[in-house]
């Protein structure tokens, strides 16, 4: 993140010597990223985190490819994908390669008989569905219908839901997970024609700190096998941190979005960005005003580009037929473009009510075997009618 942030109680030097009122020390931990020239928090715990009691099991959940090349618009149906009870088992993945899984789940249950890591992805969790508390080992965010969890990668967490109802947009990056560099100055800062600022970030706000010794079983995942131990002192024991490398919330409802007298390509509605895709947001605006506009989106060849589009809610102007929680997959190598009468259903419109996430990546996407028992099988023929 581009602005410090502390909780807790911290000593006032780094990497000094920092006592609790029984004499023994704090352990320090340095939660960094990209050697020592990243982004970093300096965190105090109570106990060593490196005491492992024991080692429980190794999982392969790498996901399953159907086949590895592929030209065909795809679509998919999001909602089909049954509700699960554990946080971890009601991950679907759908689309993926080497940079990004994107990932469909609906969990019943609570995360909270262990503790998650990804040592592998910075993770956003788009919330379609759902409200709760996200708990991690720098404090805890409430979340609501809306919000983006950015969650880097390392970070422990559990995660409370308020009800069996939640539905889930989850993007695992290999990639570090920034905001648009276009939208900050060189110290950092978010500029003023950013569509969102600081003050709509949402960092921890809670810190939760255990001082409990026994048994904490760790789920982490590695290169696509799920590893668990069993730690010995509560993931939650940090007493004070402070740093830039921390998890946050940002809601799709604080998009200001940027509007033109014609239409405006889709980086006007980039929200984060990597090396390897960024992620968008479409969200209620006002259709462009030149008086001969047309506010559909016009013909566009993906040339170098997958898009990916995932449909949140309300009436997306450029498709026919979508339903919440679909997905859309158009690939790089053919041009796409609006619905057969989008194009001029869109003309003299003022507004659009339309709330999507979209998913552009560099390198091809690769289906799964998942991603073919919940597609629409004839999307790719829809432009004929």
């Amino acid at each position: 993140m581009p602005f410090y942030h502390k909780l807790g109680k911290f000593p006032k030097k780094r990497h000094t010597v920092y006592r609790k009122e029984n004499g023994d020390l704090y352990q320090e931990q340095l939660f960094g990223t990209i050697g020592f020239d990243g982004m970093s928090s300096l965190l105090y715990h109570n106990y060593a985190p490196t005491i492992v009691k024991d080692f429980v099991e190794a999982v392969d959940v790498n996901p399953k490819v159907a086949f590895e090349k592929q030209l065909k618009m795809r679509s998919f149906m999001g909602y089909k994908v049954d509700p699960t009870d554990d946080f971890l088992e009601s991950r679907v993945p759908m689309l993926t390669n080497s940079d990004v899984t994107l990932v469909l789940s609906a969990p019943k249950k609570s995360l909270r008989d262990y503790f998650y890591k990804n040592a592998d992805c910075d993770e956003v969790l788009f919330i379609h569905e759902g409200s709760g508390k996200l708990r991690t080992q720098l404090g805890n965010i409430d979340f609501a219908y809306g919000d983006y969890l950015v969650i880097p990668r390392g970070m422990i967490y559990q995660i409370d839901f308020d009800s069996e109802n939640n539905r889930l947009f989850v993007i695992e990056s290999k990639r570090p997970i920034y905001t648009p560099k276009r939208y900050r100055n060189w110290f950092g800062q978010l500029l003023e024609h950013s569509p969102f600022c600081e003050r709509d970030i949402r960092p921890p706000h809670e810190l939760e700190t255990h001082d409990e010794q026994g048994d904490f079983l760790v789920k982490t995942k590695k290169e696509g096998i799920l590893y668990s131990y069993n730690y010995a002192s509560h993931p939650f024991d940090v007493v004070g941190w402070d740093g830039y490398n921390y998890p946050y919330a940002f809601s799709i409802h604080d998009f200001e979005p940027l509007t033109g007298r014609v239409h405006q390509p889709p980086p006007v509605h980039q929200t984060f960005e990597t090396d390897a895709f960024v992620i968008c947001s479409f969200v209620p605006r006002l259709y462009d005003y030149h008086p001969d506009a047309i506010p559909a989106p016009y013909n566009h060849s993906n040339i170098d580009s997958d898009e990916v589009l995932y449909y949140v809610d309300g009436d997306f102007m450029s498709r026919n037929n979508i339903e919440r929680g679909q997905i859309t997959l158009h690939p790089a190598g053919i041009p796409h473009g609006p619905h057969p009468g989008a194009y001029e259903r869109s003309i003299g419109q003022k507004e659009t009510e339309e709330l999507a996430v979209m998913v552009d990546t560099f390198k091809p996407l690769k289906l799964t075997k998942q991603a073919l028992e919940l597609e629409v099988k004839d999307y790719y023929q829809s432009w004929l009618h």
